[in-house]
């Protein structure tokens, strides 16, 4: 969609689609704040006018990322929680998000913090990410799976501390047993 909600052409989405991908890039090599906001363009291959006319401010941009990798952790809470039981698909999203984290960490790293700390449109995503957990977690409860007294916010607070830890060393194995350490506390005695 274009500002004014029309639909792209495709040529318009594909450029839009090039910027996107190297901010998005950017994002995880952890120079999106350190280049220069026209340099987007150029890495792109698209004129600085396509920039501005898709995304007018470097935070503009850094939204769009934003909501482009929420739609995406989403998407896979919804298709886990169409294809898998209720406890198998929370166990299959939250050990995905580590898998997220440690894939993608400076991506990972901003979005957390966007999250945390943003207005408006980071709110919203912050909120569907939250409304898709919440989701697993209701599932998971109705199967009877997991205890009906945790929230899905202290199983996003437990993603938010494993995310945060990054930088340990061994960082992937103390998270992934955290995970475990989660869904056992989750479970019904």
């Amino acid at each position: 969609m274009s500002t004014d909600g029309k639909p792209l052409r495709a040529d318009a989405r594909r450029n839009r689609d090039a910027v996107l991908a190297k901010a998005r890039e950017s994002f995880d090599d952890g120079s999106f704040f350190e280049l220069r906001f026209d340099d987007f363009a150029r890495l792109a291959g698209v004129g600085t006018g396509t920039l501005y006319r898709h995304f007018p401010t470097r935070e503009a941009l850094a939204e769009a990322v934003y909501r482009g990798e929420v739609a995406t952790l989403c998407e896979r809470a919804r298709h886990l929680q169409a294809t898998l039981p209720p406890g198998e698909a929370l166990a299959g999203f939250l050990r995905g998000m580590v898998a997220y984290i440690d894939t993608y960490r400076g991506l990972a790293r901003t979005l957390a913090t966007l999250m945390a700390t943003g207005a408006g449109d980071l709110a919203e995503g912050g909120r569907e990410l939250e409304q898709a957990v919440t989701d697993l977690v209701a599932a998971a409860v109705a199967e009877g799976a997991i205890r009906d007294d945790v929230s899905a916010g202290a199983v996003l607070v437990a993603l938010h501390g494993i995310g945060a830890a990054h930088d340990r060393p061994g960082w992937r194995a103390e998270a992934d047993g955290v995970i475990t350490l989660v869904l056992d506390g989750l479970r019904r005695t």
